[in-house]
């Protein structure tokens, strides 16, 4: 919150602050989509896809979803787009450092939730058992 009296440029937010942008910027990371852009643009080789390609490697997304994720992507810094000047463009996108350095947190979740997803479920069919 650069803009705010008493606040300088690049000082960290406060996620408990309301007017805070960083619970915009965790909206934004925090999707499902987002984590699995990242995760495949992180184990692309050379590192860079094509539209088309993130979306068979991403199933069950639309094409607008997946347009709607990596314009945010890109609009954060996280990811890099290039364009080829053919006919129709070739765009190509990859992770920036920024985007790379996202991976590590975003996998640790991936996996928590993979680990704990039984006990999750578990735990939601016992409190639908208790509803009247």
């Amino acid at each position: 919150m650069p803009d705010e009296p008493g606040r300088r440029s690049g000082e960290r937010g406060d996620l408990l602050d309301p007017l805070c942008p960083t619970r915009q910027l965790l909206d934004r990371i925090g999707t499902k989509w987002t984590s699995m852009v990242v995760k495949v643009l992180a184990e692309t080789d050379p590192g860079e896809l094509r539209f088309a390609e993130l979306r068979r490697r991403i199933p069950g997304i639309s094409q607008k979803m997946l347009s709607v994720t990596l314009q945010s992507l890109v609009r954060d810094g996280l990811v890099g787009r290039r364009v080829e000047p053919t006919v129709p463009p070739a765009v190509h996108y990859r992770l920036t450092e920024l985007g790379l350095s996202l991976e590590r947190p975003l996998s640790s979740l991936r996996v928590w939730a993979e680990t704990h997803m039984p006990e999750i479920d578990r735990s939601n069919r016992l409190a639908e058992a208790r509803q009247p």
